[in-house]
């Protein structure tokens, strides 16, 4: 019989919520992402916790033994029960009335097969009660031992309830699916049969989902299907999934980590305001992007801006390009990020001032840049005199 574990759910915050739902006449088990993850041994985040408890009395259970309720998502069933600081989503079970593609209109439900029917895919569709006994209603837990990716019951029903299950199913492929095995046939010609849907999407949403699944170990089959059915255009207009292979590879050679930002440089989309990205974010993006095509060497980026940011250049444009990896470049560019220039202005106010001050500096630094940075003030100084 499989059992659920995981300091996460022996946590006292965790059983709190459990046993407080169960001693006062209720179902409770922990759903979803957390169940999934712990059977995969996976690290998990967040617990999230189904019941057939009506919010109204989750809130007084938890009034009633001390914990803080917060009505998050009441109208939708979801109450927040906070302990100790760590907040638990409780939501009562749910059947789905009526969907638009974006949003559902809920009843609340007794039973957590209705519950279960509901969600997006067999393996997300997994329970477990306070003692990790699990809940399996749809058969999901066979699914998941395989890293087999399925939409319950029939895809594009799944779908037309909301878009965004489109791209979570790429999402989570790239995270817990076998590519060994490929995709789910039924799952990819529902989802090219329903791309008019993706158009229904805010760019918030849409730029959410990109960057978790761009953030996957090795989302490279992921991307390459998304442009064989067409979602990759109509969510990233003008980018391909050829480079991301050979960036993952340097990515791993040079132990980069799995940053999404990188990775969507790399596939040649550089519009971070289109995807709701922060500032910084989108700063970054097209820092990346300037960078691969600039005429501009990898020790002057690393001097300008920083050490990761000239060998994430470098790893960018051989992917681009289709290039090698120059791995002897490195030092240099170690080198490189530690420079500074070693001539001031006040140096040259003597002598110069305002765009004449400005070009000579600049002038002189290229020359430094130039040389390796092996020239020193003096040398720098020097070559002003004589010119």
């Amino acid at each position: 019989m499989t059992k659920v574990t995981g300091a996460w759910l022996e946590a006292v915050g965790t059983q709190a919520v459990l046993t407080m739902l169960e001693q006062g006449g209720h179902q409770a088990y922990a759903v979803g992402g957390c169940v999934r993850n712990a059977l995969l041994r996976e690290p998990v985040a967040d617990v999230d916790i189904s019941t057939d408890a009506r919010p109204e009395r989750v809130i007084a259970l938890a009034k009633a033994v001390g914990l803080k309720p917060v009505p998050t998502g009441i109208d939708h069933g979801t109450i927040t029960v906070v302990h100790q600081g760590i907040g638990y989503e409780v939501t009562t079970f749910r059947a789905d009335v009526e969907t638009d593609g974006r949003r559902a209109v809920v009843q609340f439900s007794d039973s957590i097969a209705q519950d279960a029917v509901r969600r997006d895919f067999t393996m997300n569709a997994l329970y477990a009660d306070r003692h990790g006994q699990l809940v399996d209603p749809l058969g999901g837990l066979p699914d998941l031992q395989a890293r087999c990716l399925r939409f319950i019951q029939n895809p594009t029903r799944r779908i037309r309830e909301d878009y965004l299950r489109i791209l979570r199913f790429f999402r989570f492929f790239a995270w817990y699916g076998d590519p060994a095995q490929g995709m789910d046939a039924d799952a990819l010609a529902a989802i090219a049969d329903n791309l008019d849907g993706l158009e229904q999407l805010s760019a918030e949403r849409i730029g959410v989902e990109v960057v978790k699944l761009l953030s996957a170990r090795d989302p490279f089959m992921a991307v390459c299907v998304m442009e064989q059915t067409g979602v990759l255009a109509r969510i990233l207009p003008g980018a391909l999934a050829k480079p991301l292979g050979p960036l993952l590879a340097y990515e791993a050679a040079l132990a980069k980590g799995f940053d999404p930002l990188r990775r969507l440089a790399a596939i040649g989309f550089g519009d971070g305001a289109a995807l709701r990205l922060s500032k910084a974010q989108q700063r970054r993006l097209t820092l990346l992007r300037d960078l691969i095509g600039k005429d501009q060497s990898l020790t002057e980026i690393a001097y300008r801006h920083d050490c990761d940011t000239a060998t994430d250049v470098m790893i960018l444009r051989a992917a681009s390009y289709e290039a090698p990896v120059v791995m002897d470049d490195l030092p240099a560019i170690r080198h490189a990020a530690q420079q500074r220039f070693p001539v001031r202005a006040r140096d040259l106010a003597d002598r110069l001032s305002g765009k004449a001050l400005g070009d000579a500096l600049r002038a002189l630094e290229r020359d430094w840049i130039a040389s390796g940075f092996t020239l020193d003030r003096a040398q720098l100084l020097a070559s002003i005199n004589q010119g």
